[in-house]
């Protein structure tokens, strides 16, 4: 998508401000970038998602490099590795919305997504989306275990820490993690019961109609 490094300021603290507004991002959590021309825009270091000013956003370079403005969120190396694995990736939305975060704390439902399929919407608007081994926020680590996940995906849990989403642009990737946050609230709700997910056949159905991955 093409966007003025100006546009692109502004739809991204539109997306954190909505972000809080929806109880997604508790106090000074969380961190959203956009991506305008070979820079990245991303929310600064400290700095609550509903304080975000477009004159006020870091920007880093084309190699992760701080260029201008405050510091960036320490969870930069995160984002940058999220581009780097979903093509076409616009902007990258990481928050610690509460039942992705407790979501992020069981066992993983397979190797390839932290949740099961309960819903078509995640799987129309998600995807599968892989359980980050865990590591200190803002480290390398970090970034270097989601580079070394397997498979195609777009989302992802980080272990003991919350959710991860890229899309095209700042509200397509809010969009995403609300989705990402709503399943995880229905299968914490379920925890300890049996419940029933969808077949092979209808995940596959939905995954070819609207361009999402999910391994079978």
């Amino acid at each position: 998508m093409n966007r003025t490094p100006r546009e692109a300021a502004r739809e991204l603290c539109r997306a954190g401000r909505r972000a809080v507004d929806l109880g997604l991002s508790p106090g000074a959590s969380g961190n959203v970038s956009v991506r305008a021309g070979d820079h990245t825009l991303m929310s600064p270091t400290g700095v609550s998602l509903s304080d975000l000013d477009p004159d006020g956003l870091s920007v880093l370079g084309p190699e992760g490099e701080h260029v201008s403005g405050p510091p960036p969120s320490k969870e930069y190396p995160l984002h940058l590795a999220m581009y780097r694995r979903v093509e076409g990736a616009g902007s990258v939305v990481h928050l610690h919305s509460p039942h992705a975060t407790a979501a992020s704390c069981l066992p993983a439902w397979s190797a390839s997504s932290a949740l099961p399929p309960v819903t078509p919407y995640l799987v129309m608007r998600v995807g599968q989306a892989p359980l980050v081994p865990y590591a200190a926020p803002g480290s390398e680590r970090l970034a270097r275990n989601l580079a070394d996940l397997p498979g195609s995906f777009r989302a992802a849990l980080l272990a003991n820490h919350g959710s991860l989403m890229a899309a095209a642009d700042p509200a397509a990737a809010l969009d995403g993690a609300v989705e990402l946050e709503e399943a995880s609230r229905i299968v914490v709700s379920l925890r300890g019961g049996g419940f029933s997910v969808l077949s092979a056949e209808d995940v596959r159905e939905l995954t070819e109609r609207y361009g999402t991955a999910w391994d079978l």
